[in-house]
C-alpha cells in the first residue's frame, strides 16, 4: 500500500518510435492519475508522431502507422497534458531513465517548459532493484539454491570467481544451450 499522497500521482508509460530522445517521438501515452483521496482516473492516448513507426516498434507494440494517423500530435495535446499534470508527482517503470526525459523533450518541442524540478519521481524499477538485489550473492542464491555466505567468503576475488562459475553453470542449465552460448558473443 502506498503512503498517503501529498500531491496527485501520475502513474504513466510511453510507447515511442524508438529510444533516441532527440529524434524519436511518443506514439502512445497512458496514465492513471491518483488523487490524494485515492480516487483514480485514467487515459490512454494514441499520438501521431508525424513520422513512420519503424517495423520493429510496430512488431513490439502492435501500434501501426494507421492506428496513429488520425490521432492528435503531441503538440496538439501538450497544453491539455500540461494542465492535467501540473502539481502532480510522477511514477513509472524505468521512467527516470527514459519516460521522464522523453516526456520533457516532447513538451519542449511543443513550446512548453514543464517544470520537473519540483516533482517527486517514483521509479518502480529502482525500487525493484533495491528490494530484489541484483548482485552475485542474489544470483548464487537463485541459480545454486544456497546462500553464498555459507559457501564462500565474499569480496575475495578467488571466492567470487568460484561463485561466478557456479552461477554461469546454473544459468546454462536454465536456458537452451544455443541461447546461452549466444550471450557469450558480442
Amino acid at each position: 500500500m502506498l503512503p498517503k499522497l501529498k500531491r496527485p500521482l501520475i502513474v504513466f508509460d510511453l510507447e515511442t518510435t524508438g529510444l533516441d530522445i532527440a529524434k524519436d517521438r511518443i506514439i502512445q501515452i497512458s496514465y492513471i492519475k491518483v488523487a490524494t483521496d485515492g480516487t483514480e482516473t485514467s487515459r490512454n492516448i494514441f499520438v501521431n508522431p508525424k513520422m513512420s513507426i519503424p517495423p520493429v516498434v510496430q512488431q513490439l507494440t502492435s501500434i501501426t502507422d494507421e492506428m496513429v494517423a488520425g490521432a492528435p500530435t503531441f503538440k496538439e495535446l501538450a497544453q491539455e497534458l500540461n494542465s492535467e499534470f501540473a502539481g502532480c508527482d510522477f511514477a513509472g517503470f524505468n521512467s527516470n531513465k527514459f519516460d521522464i526525459p522523453m516526456l520533457a523533450e516532447e513538451f519542449l518541442r511543443a513550446g512548453i517548459d514543464f517544470d520537473f524540478s519540483d516533482v517527486r519521481l517514483v521509479d518502480a524499477s529502482v525500487i525493484f532493484r533495491k528490494m530484489e538485489r541484483r548482485n552475485l550473492a542474489a544470483a548464487y542464491k537463485f541459480y545454486c539454491g544456497r546462500n553464498m555466505e555459507d559457501d564462500f567468503q565474499a569480496h575475495l576475488a578467488d571466492e567470487d570467481t568460484k561463485a561466478t562459475w557456479l552461477v554461469l553453470q546454473g544459468e546454462s542449465k536454465r536456458k537452451k544451450r544455443d541461447n546461452w552460448t549466444a550471450t557469450l558473443t558480442p
